[in-house]
């Protein structure tokens, strides 16, 4: 997320990234298979831009949603919090989300807010919210999302009633800003750059697994069994455009033509009990970028595999709107900026991922 709080070089970093989109061709995608999974056990977790975007899906898709994994990341709604005018959820992201100079965006007006959506039908009964386990993390070296902007994220599953025993909020002193892994190749574990994968000791993703899914997971497998599909994400672009009656080709979403997801090879049986998890990178880290080391490397499909869980990564693309490739937390998806929709059901972004994990849980399709 640094470019938002750079100049010289953040138009350095969209001259390159241009380049780079510019000459980059996509592979054939396949498309993304009904596998039947459990619609009453989605859960969602993503890093910075990622954990908003997962903290705002799980809000406005409560009652689709088991659990929700936060690292680095502020509360819902947190760019419409305070402030005013046409710039003023560009203007909070960029500072108040991020590094705020004076107090966080307040993690009950946050609550507030999300009432007042759900009683305009904009976002789901925030009833559902309170069932909801909740995982929390930020770093002690955090200098791109402050701890102060994570521990409001707390108050607001708090205000929303989760009750104590399912939120679990994790400061760690010695952790930067990045998904921890134990990946030798990955960055020390103060870091705070590109690729943002910092090796702590101890693999993140398999803490927030077991945390949503809270029984007794099985221990990860030490080689993956199962398959990997690279799927068309422009059909569930076309979807949230037509959900919104948008017939304009050229409108901005922000999502690459190819999504990921691992599918463990029980999962391809007929009756599986399997479930979906969705993964959300921060900025910086999708496929465009990094290649397929966030969605390989992160380690989640390896506790995934030997427990039954579809890992969705859906995959974001840099532009001169979104030069990081981030998730839209601030409006750049939306036709009006100044009056934006992409916290709520009708969020472009949001509308292709419900559709995407609506696929998964679909029955399969019979050859």
């Amino acid at each position: 997320m640094q470019f938002l709080r750079t100049g010289r070089r953040r138009a350095h970093g969209v001259l390159f990234l241009a380049c780079l989109w510019s000459g980059m061709a996509f592979a054939a995608s396949d498309p993304l298979p009904g596998l039947g999974t459990d619609p009453a056990k989605n859960t969602v977790s993503g890093l910075s831009s990622g954990a908003f975007m997962a903290t705002q899906f799980g809000v406005a898709y409560a009652k689709e949603i088991q659990g929700v994994g936060i690292v680095a990341g502020g509360p819902f709604f947190c760019s419409g919090i305070g402030g005013f005018g046409a710039e003023r959820f560009i203007q909070n992201a960029t500072t108040n989300c991020l590094n705020p100079v004076g107090p966080a965006p307040s993690g009950k007006a946050a609550w507030k807010e999300a009432r007042s959506l759900a009683e305009k039908h904009e976002i789901d009964s925030t009833d559902h919210i309170a069932r909801q386990r909740i995982y929390i993390f930020t770093g002690g070296h955090d200098t791109v999302v402050s701890p102060r902007v994570v521990e409001q994220t707390q108050l607001f599953y708090e205000a929303a009633g989760v009750p104590a025993r399912q939120i679990r909020f994790v400061s760690f002193p010695g952790a930067g800003h990045a998904l921890v892994t134990a990946n030798g190749s990955d960055l020390a574990c103060a870091a705070n750059t590109s690729p943002n994968l910092n090796n702590c000791g101890f693999v993140q993703a398999h803490d927030i697994l077991r945390w949503l899914y809270g029984d007794k997971l099985k221990e990860p497998a030490e080689r993956l069994g199962g398959s990997w599909v690279s799927f068309d994400q422009t059909e569930f672009i076309r979807e949230a455009f037509r959900q919104i009656q948008e017939k304009d080709p050229k409108r901005y979403i922000g999502l690459a033509e190819t999504g990921h997801a691992y599918i463990p090879a029980a999962c391809r049986e007929k009756n599986s009990a399997c479930r979906t998890h969705v993964v959300f990178h921060g900025c910086f880290q999708q496929e465009q970028l990094l290649g397929d080391r966030f969605y390989r490397t992160g380690g989640y499909n390896e506790l995934a595999d030997t427990n039954g869980i579809v890992v969705l990564y859906p995959q974001t693309v840099s532009s001169a709107r979104n030069p990081q490739g981030c998730w839209d937390f601030w409006g750049y998806s939306s036709k009006n900026p100044a009056a934006p929709d992409f916290y709520t059901r009708r969020g472009p972004q949001m509308l292709a991922i419900d559709a995407m994990l609506r696929r998964l849980n679909s029955a399969p399709r019979s050859h």
